[in-house]
């Protein structure tokens, strides 16, 4: 979602601000944002009188924007209504994709989730085979819960994403998708906002919805057949100056300096920890493995081969991670994807990044599975799809109100 400059924010001043969004645009962006949920909230950071925010809260309510739900904890004084963007029933439908299955399912306003499910997805099939199923799944999903409440349509895709485009731009293993258009393609037949991000990024996003309070800075790494992370700075998601923020998979790294990559160079990260990488480094120790699943299944089992190779895996992530810790300095680091399910994997990671970076960045990080295990990803697109509904709505409020000054701050975090 656009986002309110730091200017805006953090100085009290009145709407009528040269180059301010108008009132109602501001009021939704910090409770979509989760930086308030109380008109006394709202009124505190934007400087404005309890009786406008109060009058413009229910302006929200009544459009469908805002709901309000429960009551904060009170020590005394009146209990104050909890305020969360979207209204009560609206929900969006989304897709978390993998190389061989998709995990859909309902998501709500809040980050809750509904109907999750798996379903057979072929990213090797090529966008033009294997969306038109995906779309007759999550249309199902929509019919069940009501049509009319429908929202948005989410998608986690495993490679790089243009979000402006909603195309994937390069990937390593998605052959025919590059610059396939699979965001508009997929507005044309829902006829309501699609929102189409990265896997790691999305999963940062879910992640930190169900984290808000906890941990504001953050690395999201996800661990599956290929590696990525997710960047969270203040809160919100982070993409950098060209949107690749996160992308440690291609880190050069000691140990892999043979091995080929899909980049073009030699010695990457995914080569020697991803669990692409794992099938290979197994299979070539003569085990009957096929996929990251096997791998999983060999090392729960306590296969020594691929227990050794997942441990050194692990080190491998910890080593590139380490560098990345030691100059962020986040409050935590969340593991996500089918080897984070691994304790000698996780373990190794742990053990690496104390063992490499200064005492005082790791004293108090916290280093643990993505508390949302598999929904992660799934709940990040259903979030970013139902922000980006907001987003439009919040235009259309914009263009109906006389006089607005509509110019926004636009910077390089998104705000969640």
């Amino acid at each position: 979602m656009t986002e309110i400059s730091a200017r805006d924010r953090k100085t009290p001043k009145s709407v009528s601000q040269k180059g301010s969004t108008t009132l109602a645009t501001r009021v939704l962006e910090l409770v979509a944002s989760g930086e308030a949920s109380s008109r006394a909230e709202l009124a505190e950071l934007l400087g404005t009188a309890a009786s406008t925010i109060s009058l413009t809260v229910a302006q929200l309510v009544e459009r469908g924007l805002i709901a309000e739900e429960g009551t904060h904890s009170s020590t005394g004084g009146r209990p104050r209504r909890v305020l969360r963007a979207g209204s009560n029933d609206e929900y969006a439908v989304a897709a978390d994709v993998g190389g061989r299955h998709a995990r859909i399912g309902v998501v709500l306003p809040g980050g809750g989730v509904r109907d999750v499910t798996n379903v057979p997805f072929e990213v090797s099939d090529g966008p033009e085979a294997a969306l038109p199923r995906l779309v007759e799944h999550l249309e199902s999903l929509a019919e069940q819960r009501g049509r009319d409440r429908l929202r948005g349509v989410g998608l986690s895709l495993p490679g790089p994403v243009d979000v402006a485009s909603g195309a994937v731009v390069l990937p390593s293993r998605m052959l025919g998708w590059n610059r396939f258009p699979v965001g508009p393609w997929l507005e044309e037949r829902f006829g309501i906002p699609v929102a189409v991000d990265n896997d790691a990024n999305c999963m940062a996003v879910g992640e930190q919805s169900a984290r808000h309070s906890e941990h504001q800075q953050s690395i999201m790494v996800k661990i599956g057949s290929a590696i990525g992370a997710g960047v969270i700075a203040d809160g919100r998601l982070y993409r950098g100056a060209t949107g690749a923020a996160g992308d440690i998979t291609h880190i050069r790294i000691d140990g892999g300096a043979d091995i080929p990559c899909s980049c073009g160079n030699t010695g990457c990260l995914e080569t020697v920890a991803s669990g692409a990488a794992l099938v290979r480094i197994l299979r070539e120790r003569g085990l009957d493995v096929a996929s990251p699943e096997d791998v999983v299944r060999l090392a729960t089992d306590a296969d020594p081969e691929a227990t050794r190779a997942v441990r050194r895996a692990g080190d491998h992530l910890g080593q590139v991670l380490a560098a990345n810790v030691n100059f962020f300095n986040p409050d935590a680091v969340y593991l996500g994807g089918i080897l984070s399910t691994l304790e000698p994997f996780v373990a190794a990671v742990r053990s690496k990044l104390y063992e490499s970076c200064h005492p005082l960045v790791t004293e108090h990080l916290t280093i643990e599975r993505a508390s949302l295990g598999a929904d992660a990803g799934l709940v990040g697109a259903g979030l970013f799809a139902l922000r980006l509904a907001l987003t439009r709505a919040l235009g259309d409020i914009g263009r109906a109100t006389p006089g607005a000054d509509r110019r926004h701050t636009v910077t390089n975090r998104e705000r969640i």
